[in-house]
């Protein structure tokens, strides 16, 4: 028997109707073109705190006796998870110890700790933050709730896989976010019934893909997490029921790189009009660099929209870069009055927007007669790209990028 059935997904829907929202299925024309159908997104970014993870938090601790809630809960997150388990505990009236990574998002801990949880800063990574908050549940008799690997969390994720088998039921393939694995699964346990015809496909960070090969071997493999803006999904090891359930359900995976999930939350800022964080946005990256593994109708889960806006601005710089829409190089000048002015009047007559210049006179590789100039262009994408590039080639300039 299956540690998660439709019928507990069902049986979750009912309990969380009164709580959660039931969030917005929006077209996005631009994905569409792409895929040569329907592509629609949605928009768990727009629900309480900023998550889907309220779903599964809420159920887990609605379902602990009165003298397990009368102990208090203690959870651990970098984040979206925090925020779900400090909601939660906040409506169904029980205290809440949330750790974090000591490096977790400013506006993340804040938001946590404004819902009521208690915050404790420990460790660097989200593996650290699970230990100490283990350790505490064991100390003190609170209950812990784990981000993923529990039942109850599973089948409260999985009622975004009912809303979305209600808001288009021809649905071909679903993408979903994964990092420990809680959300795809419980969707895919809720299609199998709901919209038996839909693919689910995983989508995680090349730099922290665990879930690949924990399918291929049938059970959890750790791996040693990269560096990557996807910190929502950015995991050692999945969890051993959402394995064993994506498994079941022929759930594929794909990765995808940093430079297309930049690209895919700058497509939902801008064309979409939705705030996503990385990790939000994996299942867009996803169709922006495997467009054809996916077969319209699409669905795409946008699982979180709780973003640094520190973090936001570098991102978005990096999409832009990754569209062709933003161009930094290095340039070596005569150290001569008029030099700076007539590259810039250069760049001016071939419609590139100066965003920043610093200009350099005095560096171990000039010489006493060179200057150099480092530049921040905006453009109109790739062509106009090359476009500068070859035209200040023409004009003498040597160009480096870094």
């Amino acid at each position: 028997m299956e540690p998660v059935s439709p019928a507990d997904i069902a049986a979750a829907r009912t309990a969380l109707l009164p709580v959660v929202r039931r969030t917005p299925l929006l077209e996005s024309s631009a994905l569409s073109a792409l895929v040569g159908g329907p592509v629609y997104l949605k928009c768990e970014n727009l629900q309480l705190g900023g998550s889907f993870k309220v779903r599964g938090a809420y159920l887990r601790i609605a379902r602990l006796t009165d003298e397990q809630r009368a102990k208090g809960v203690v959870a651990a997150s970098a984040g979206n998870h925090a925020q779900g388990v400090a909601l939660a505990a906040a409506s169904l009236g029980t205290r809440a110890t949330v750790v974090m990574p000591a490096a977790a998002p400013l506006p993340k801990v804040a938001a946590t700790r404004s819902y009521g949880a208690e915050v404790v800063l420990y460790g660097a990574a989200v593996e650290d933050a699970l230990a100490k908050a283990r350790e505490l549940a064991d100390q003190t008799g609170s209950i812990f709730i784990h981000p993923f690997n529990h039942p109850d969390v599973i089948a409260g994720q999985g009622t975004v896989g009912l809303e979305i088998a209600e808001q288009c039921p021809q649905v071909a393939t679903i993408a979903v976010p994964v990092g420990g694995g809680g959300l795809a699964a419980g969707i895919a346990v809720a299609a199998s019934e709901a919209a038996p015809q839909a693919q689910v496909i995983g989508v995680q960070a090349e730099a922290a893909a665990p879930m690949p090969a924990s399918l291929a071997a049938g059970y959890p493999v750790a791996v040693r997490p990269g560096a990557t803006m996807a910190d929502g999904i950015a995991v050692a090891a999945c969890g051993e029921l959402a394995v064993s359930l994506l498994a079941a359900h022929g759930a594929r995976v794909v990765t995808v790189s940093e430079e297309s999930l930049s690209r895919g939350l700058l497509l939902c800022l801008e064309r979409a009009k939705q705030l996503v964080e990385p990790a939000g946005a994996a299942g867009v990256a996803a169709i922006l660099e495997h467009t054809a593994e996916f077969t319209p109708p699409v669905v795409v889960v946008l699982s979180g929209g709780n973003i640094d806006p520190l973090l936001l601005s570098k991102v978005l710089r990096h999409g832009l870069s990754a569209a062709g829409r933003y161009l930094v190089f290095r340039c070596k000048l005569p150290d001569k009055p008029g030099a700076l002015g007539t590259l810039l009047m250069e760049l001016a007559a071939l419609g590139a927007n100066v965003l920043d210049v610093v200009h350099e006179r005095v560096t171990a590789d000039l010489r006493v007669d060179e200057a150099e100039v480092n530049l921040h262009l905006e453009t109109r994408g790739p062509e106009h790209c090359e476009s500068v590039i070859s035209q200040l080639r023409k004009a003498g300039y040597t160009l480096l990028f870094s």
